[in-house]
């Protein structure tokens, strides 16, 4: 497979003043500044294949959205080497903005007090796109994202959803094959989470666009992505599978038991993490869940019973709880050079 993202080394480090609060320490700062460094990216590696959508995971203050601008060129990189589709993002040239976008779900570019499809002509002269193009480019948009009625209205009427559809419809007038999406249902209600997950899925498959998406909803996550890089620290922590991160960070199953009738104390079998009159749910180690669903089965009158990995939630909130030990880093390029296969 062919890397339309290819990425070795990147660094990027702030240099930040330090004062503190007052009149007298603003005063001081002016004669005696004081500055700290901060690495925010720290020599990360990782390759996205053409036509890959891949999950960017990590807490906040990870480095998922200064590595996504590096990737456009809106940030020059401290070191390290990116290439994305074979051109070197913060040159900017013209023929390597036109093959990209970036959405950012809390900026804005569209004009607040103009109607939606005005912005979308200013996007269409920028970008020189042909008229014919651009028309049928629009009719594609306007029908997967549903936004007929929306395209007149001025920015400022429409709501959240509305206007995270009419952004994402506007970054992909000029038909990107690389797409940096960072949070693109932030904030929206889980109708509108799932409307946007669809149309994702069906432009990549339309266009066999390359997507690298950072989301703290990990049902976009699941949704669209079989494969995630996990950061934290500024490191990659993790480039695999969805599955196989959840097999490698969490050693625990769940059963969910439903018992015929009665109540039992079912603690001595595992952890009980929730518990709703007859339903139970237990908490085991990978490791012991065998031997404990057949006590189960053995001892009480089970109407149901199943097995289940954890939330992924729950996955990613253990890798963020990993000590932050470059010890950890050899097995992850491994699983990275597996991915890339």
């Amino acid at each position: 497979m062919d890397s339309a993202i290819s990425v070795n080394h990147l660094t990027k480090s702030f240099v930040v003043p330090i004062r503190e609060g007052g009149v007298f320490a603003a005063m001081r700062s002016l004669v005696a500044r004081q500055e700290r460094t901060i690495t925010a990216v720290d020599g990360i590696s990782f390759q996205v294949g053409a036509g890959e959508v891949v999950g960017f995971l990590g807490p906040n203050g990870a480095g998922k959205t200064t590595t996504l601008k590096m990737l456009s060129g809106l940030l020059h990189p401290t070191a390290g080497d990116v290439r994305v589709l074979d051109a070197v993002p913060w040159q900017r040239r013209r023929e390597f903005l036109r093959q990209i976008t970036l959405v950012m779900g809390n900026r804005n570019q569209l004009q607040w007090d103009i109607p939606a499809i005005d912005s979308y002509e200013l996007n269409r002269a920028v970008y020189r796109i042909p008229r014919p193009v651009y028309q049928r480019t629009l009719d594609e948009l306007v029908d997967l994202l549903d936004l007929a009625d929306l395209l007149k209205k001025p920015v400022r009427n429409l709501s959240l959803g509305e206007r995270m559809k009419c952004e994402i419809a506007g970054a992909l007038l000029h038909q990107p094959r690389v797409l940096f999406l960072d949070e693109p249902t932030l904030g929206l209600d889980v109708t509108m989470q799932r409307r946007i997950r669809s149309f994702i899925r069906e432009y990549n498959k339309r266009h066999d666009s390359t997507v690298l998406l950072t989301s703290h909803y990990m049902a976009d996550v699941e949704a669209l992505c079989k494969r995630v890089i996990v950061i934290h620290h500024g490191k990659i922590l993790f480039d695999g599978d969805l599955a196989d991160l959840v097999t490698r960070f969490s050693p625990y199953k769940t059963i969910s038991v439903q018992l015929d009738a009665g109540s039992h104390d079912l603690s001595a079998y595992g952890d009980v993490v929730e518990q709703n009159g007859a339903g139970i749910k237990l908490r085991v180690p990978k490791v012991e869940t065998a031997a404990v669903t057949g006590r189960l089965l053995a001892d009480l009158p089970i109407a149901d019973l199943t097995v289940e990995d954890p939330p992924i939630e729950e996955v990613i909130e253990q890798v963020f709880a990993l000590p932050d030990d470059p010890a950890h880093i050899p097995a992850q390029e491994t699983a990275s050079m597996k991915a890339r296969g």
